[in-house]
């Protein structure tokens, strides 16, 4: 019953002028913020993850998988640092469209925006 604390109904909410009117204009500028976010890299130097050509290098092309139950710490610095030394190394250029950049978008985009609409909701409260 939302008309018992005084709510205004979901339905009176969708269908007012003013909800419509205010998300034709944030709904896009979220999405397009999330688009760039992603598509710039700033998503991947942000979070650390590496970019769809750094996860095999030119020596090791196998998947880095910790074998050793009592020396997975020294395994687990060799791959770092050959990360490190890989990632210095790498041009970054690689083909846009891949899997992993519809993944990476399908996730990202959705959740900037999700962020982005709450941080404006913050605003408009105050």
């Amino acid at each position: 019953m939302s008309g018992s604390t005084g709510e205004r109904s979901f339905a009176d909410i969708i269908t007012s002028i003013r909800y419509w009117v205010i998300h034709s204009i944030t709904i896009p500028s979220l999405f397009i913020a999330g688009w760039l976010f992603v598509s710039t890299g700033l998503a991947y130097d942000v979070f650390g993850s590496p970019r769809p050509n750094e996860y095999f290098t030119e020596n090791r092309q196998g998947i880095p998988l910790i074998t050793g139950r009592f020396d997975s710490l020294e395994q687990l610095d060799e791959f770092s640092r050959s990360f490190c030394e890989a990632s210095m190394t790498i041009d970054r250029t690689y083909p846009i469209f891949t899997v992993r950049w519809l993944a990476v978008h399908g996730l990202a985009v959705p959740t900037v925006s999700f962020l982005g609409s709450i941080s404006a909701m913050q605003f408009i409260q105050r």
